[in-house]
């Protein structure tokens, strides 16, 4: 997969080199996860992705494993997944869980994916963030304490959906 990503990068700079038109390429410090939404059968549908693709499961939480006071989980949630993470290299993940039913059900008919982006600083997620939100929808702001982890959820002005992290 490096040796396809290189190979195309080569290309794309030697095109650059050939040719009279200006060329931009961006190469970027930053990991694009996609986290996918199911209707309580995520761990279903991420044995199969496993037993096609491979990987590994590297994080499987249901909701009652978050369960507090604070953020009381229904029975019926309780053994859904909150997130399941299929692990395929040390920056590919496919993620995904479940919609709690206070939340309604996911419209197969829909687009139900975010996109989930791990910044490797927090001036840069907050920028990302900033950025994509500017005219949507900020669910979960990111944290402007920079000494601890971040995480932001929000709606784009065309619609999609963006989980944004630093670790």
């Amino acid at each position: 997969m490096l040796a396809n990503c290189i190979s195309c990068i080569l290309r794309i700079i030697s095109s650059a080199l050939n040719n009279a038109h200006t060329y931009h390429v961006y190469l970027t410090h930053m990991t694009i996860n996609p986290w996918i939404n199911f209707n309580g059968n995520a761990e279903e549908a991420f044995t199969f992705y496993q037993s096609v693709l491979g990987g590994e499961f590297t994080n499987i939480t249901r909701f009652k494993d978050i369960a507090s006071a604070e953020f009381p989980v229904d029975e019926q949630d309780a053994n859904k997944m909150m997130r399941i993470t299929l692990q395929f290299s040390d920056t590919e993940f496919l993620i995904g869980n479940d919609v709690p039913a206070f939340m309604g059900t996911v419209n197969e008919q829909e687009n139900r994916s975010k996109i989930h982006l791990v910044a490797d600083d927090h001036e840069e997620a907050l920028r990302i963030c900033t950025e994509l939100a500017a005219e949507g929808n900020v669910e979960v702001p990111m944290s402007e304490n920079s000494e601890e982890a971040g995480f932001s959820m929000f709606r784009d002005k065309y619609g999609i959906e963006w989980i944004v992290e630093r670790f």
